[in-house]
C-alpha cells in the first residue's frame, strides 16, 4: 500500500467519524425533545423552530465556508468546524432557557456546515473517480448510524441521568475527531484526474449553474430532503398515534428504520454506482432514480397496513430508507464528476443551500400543516366539537401519503440528470485540461 493510499483510507475513516457526529449532534435535540420542551414549559411550534432555525443557519452559512473550502486548507476548516459545533453542543446542556437553548443550537449549525463541502471535496481529490462513489458511501455512512445512535443512545442516557448529560456527553468525540483531522495530509487539488489547469473564467457560483446536471441534482434535493426531514420528524408520533405504540417502542423502530437500514443502501449503491460508472457515464444517476422509484411504493403499502400491522410497517419502511440512501452515494458522488476539482466545495454548498432552505426546513413544518388540516377534516366529517386523539391520527395518517408522491417526482429529477450529465461531464473534462 502507497503512502497516499494509507492517507486517503485514514481521512475516510476520520470523516466518517466526523460525518456521524455531525448527525448525532444534530439529531440529539430532536431526540430529547419532549424532556426539553417540558423543562422549558414550551409548546410544540417553539420546539419545531429549532430544527427551522438550525436548518436555515446551516444552510446560509455553508455557501461562504463552500467557498473558503476551494481557497483554503480543508483539514483545518474540518478541525475548526467540528471544535465549534462540539463545544456548542455542550453548551446546548447548560442552557437555562428556551433563548439560549436556542441560540447553542444555532452555533452548532454554524460549525457543521463546514463539514460537507470540505469532506466531499475532500474525498474528489482523495479518490480517483472509478472508485469515488464508494467512498461517498462510507462517508456517508455517518448519516445513519448518527441517526441511529441519537435515538438510541440519547434516549438512554437522558432517561438515565438527564437530558443535559446527553450533549455533555457528545463534545468529547468530535474534539478527538478535531485533533484526527490536522493529521490528514492534504492534497492537492485535482492532481487524481490528472487536470493540467484548473482555471476557470467568471463568477464560480455562474459557473456551477451553468451546469445543466446541478439544476436536476438541486431539484432531487429539494424532494428529496423535504421527505427525509418530515419522516425524522413524524415518523415516531404516527407509530404512537396510529399504532398506539408507547415511546421507546416508538423510537427503536424508528432508529432501525429509518438509520440502521440506510447503511445498506448506501454501500449497495456506492458499489452498483462505481460498477456502473465504468460502463455508462450516467450509472450512479440512474441507480439513485431507481432506487427511488422502487422505495415509493414500500411507503404506500407500509402506510396501507392496519393498526397493529407494525413489523409490516418496519419491514417496509426499512427497505424504503434502504433503497433511499442509495441517493447519497450516489448523487453526491455525481456532483463531482460533472464540477470542476477547484469548484465542487461552492457546488456542494450552493446544492445543500437550495436544498436546506426550500426542501428540509419547510418539510416538517409543511406536513405538520397537513396533519392538522386532515384532523380538523376528520373532526368535523365525525361531527365532533373537539379534537380528539383519533382525528390527530387519521390527520397525520393521511398526510404521510405526501411521501410516496414526492419519491416518485425526486426519481423523475434523477432521471433527468441522467440525461444530461454525459454532456456536462465531457465539458467539465475539457474545460479543465
Amino acid at each position: 500500500m502507497t503512502e497516499q493510499q494509507r492517507n486517503a483510507r485514514f481521512a475516510l475513516t476520520v470523516l466518517f467519524g466526523i460525518n456521524l457526529m455531525n448527525f448525532f449532534d444534530r439529531q440529539i435535540a430532536g431526540a430529547l425533545g419532549e424532556p426539553i420542551r417540558i423543562e422549558f414549559g414550551l409548546n410544540d411550534t417553539q420546539l419545531g423552530l429549532v430544527a427551522t432555525v438550525f436548518t436555515l443557519v446551516y444552510a446560509a452559512v455553508g455557501v461562504p465556508l463552500g467557498r473558503l473550502t476551494d481557497n483554503w486548507l480543508r483539514t483545518r476548516l474540518i478541525a475548526i468546524g467540528v471544535t465549534f459545533w462540539s463545544v456548542l453542543t455542550a453548551a446546548s446542556g447548560l442552557a437555562w432557557n428556551y433563548t439560549s437553548f436556542l441560540l447553542t443550537r444555532i452555533g452548532v449549525g454554524i460549525g457543521e456546515a463546514s463539514c460537507a463541502p470540505a469532506g466531499q471535496s475532500l474525498i474528489g481529490d482523495l479518490y480517483p473517480p472509478e472508485r469515488r462513489a464508494r467512498a461517498m458511501a462510507i462517508f456517508m455512512l455517518g448519516l445513519p448510524f448518527g441517526l441511529f445512535a441519537a435515538y438510541m443512545l440519547a434516549g438512554y442516557i437522558g432517561e438515565h441521568w438527564g437530558w443535559r448529560t446527553a450533549f455533555f456527553v457528545a463534545c468529547l468525540p468530535g474534539l478527538i475527531l478535531a485533533g484526527l483531522a490536522l493529521l490528514i495530509r492534504e492534497p492537492p487539488r485535482g492532481a487524481i484526474e490528472q487536470r493540467t489547469s484548473l482555471a476557470l473564467p467568471g463568477s464560480p457560483f455562474r459557473s456551477v449553474l451553468r451546469i445543466k446536471t446541478m439544476w436536476w441534482i438541486v431539484l432531487s434535493g429539494l424532494l428529496f430532503n423535504f421527505n427525509s426531514y418530515a419522516v425524522n420528524v413524524f415518523q415516531t408520533p404516527f407509530l404512537q398515534r396510529f399504532h398506539e405504540l408507547g415511546l421507546q417502542d416508538a423510537n427503536t423502530i424508528s432508529a432501525v428504520s429509518l438509520g440502521l437500514t440506510g447503511a445498506i443502501g448506501l454501500l449497495a449503491g456506492g458499489w452498483l454506482g462505481d460498477r456502473l460508472r465504468v460502463t455508462r457515464s450516467n450509472g450512479r444517476t440512474l441507480v439513485a432514480a431507481f432506487a427511488l422509484l422502487l422505495a415509493a411504493p414500500c411507503v404506500f403499502t407500509a402506510l396501507q397496513q392496519p393498526k397493529g400491522g407494525v413489523i409490516v410497517f418496519t419491514i417496509l419502511m426499512g427497505t424504503s430508507s434502504a433503497l433511499s440512501f442509495a441517493y447519497y452515494s450516489t448523487v453526491y458522488s455525481a456532483i463531482q464528476d460533472v464540477v470542476a476539482p477547484n469548484l465542487r466545495g461552492t457546488a456542494v454548498s450552493l446544492y445543500f443551500f437550495a436544498m436546506y432552505v426550500l426542501g428540509a426546513s419547510f418539510g416538517s413544518t409543511i406536513m405538520g400543516a397537513l396533519s392538522d388540516h386532515f384532523a380538523h377534516q376528520a373532526m368535523l366529517t365525525a361531527g365532533a366539537t373537539e379534537m380528539e386523539a383519533q382525528f390527530r391520527a387519521a390527520g397525520l395518517h393521511s398526510a404521510m401519503y405526501v411521501i410516496p408522491v414526492l419519491m416518485l417526482l425526486c426519481s423523475g429529477s434523477l432521471f433527468g440528470a441522467s440525461r444530461t450529465i454525459a454532456a456536462d461531464m465531457h465539458a467539465m473534462t475539457t474545460q479543465t485540461r
